[in-house]
């Protein structure tokens, strides 16, 4: 405990940047995969290659793809962008199966109604679609939150790993409290990042509570 009032500053800065780290991909995912997801429901063959191609990516090793992006890409070896730019790949691997599974959900009468009362298809989409899709949805984006906030600690090894950063210094020093620290407080924050979706569902989708049949 000694340590870890010494060291609040550099914790928490690890635990801002871990949060960053995870976050901004896990939302930059989302938003790419919808619109592939509803390209690939529009045009059904495409569906089945995105899938695959979604699940070769994310079959690439974590470490290997944050160490080769710098040279793909340009940047330099300690930034920031290339932990945000691979765990979005791996994001939208993961993302775009359940958005094509979900807005596939919407009953097709739900559809042909919507059309004959005059709505277009980005109003359509909006409104009802994705409303529909996002139990489906939401089952992935849990899945890859956690999946980010456990691999950001994985880019410790090029520099910037944020909570990684304290099992390396505990590695470095042999002493064990700063992992002990980082261990828990990614758990704390996959804990809380998961039960902050499922609320987040539940806001979106309040019909979904309507008609939920209490226990006796």
């Amino acid at each position: 405990m000694t340590w870890v009032g010494d060291n609040s500053t550099l914790i928490w800065e690890q635990l801002r940047e871990h949060l960053y780290l995870a976050l901004i991909p896990m939302v930059l995912g989302l938003l790419i995969s919808i619109p592939l997801g509803y390209v690939a429901t529009r045009y059904s063959w495409l569906a089945n290659p995105l899938v695959a191609l979604g699940g070769v990516l994310y079959s690439l090793p974590s470490i290997a793809l944050f160490i080769v992006l710098p040279a793909l890409i340009g940047t330099k070896v300690l930034s920031a962008a290339n932990i945000i730019i691979a765990l979005t790949i791996y994001a939208v691997s993961l993302l775009i199966r359940n958005v094509i599974d979900g807005l596939r959900s919407v009953p097709e009468d739900v559809l042909q109604a919507a059309v004959s009362v005059g709505y277009g298809t980005l109003r359509r989409v909006v409104t009802i679609d994705l409303p529909i899709a996002v139990p489906v949805i939401f089952a992935g984006l849990r899945v890859v939150t956690v999946a980010n906030i456990s691999m950001v600690s994985v880019g410790a090894i090029i520099g910037i790993g944020g909570l990684g950063e304290l099992f390396t210094l505990g590695f470095q020093q042999d002493f064990l409290t700063p992992i002990v620290v980082g261990v828990v407080l990614s758990l704390a924050l996959a804990l809380l990042a998961d039960v902050a979706l499922v609320g987040l569902q539940r806001l979106l989708t309040p019909w979904a509570r309507v008609n939920t049949p209490k226990e006796a």
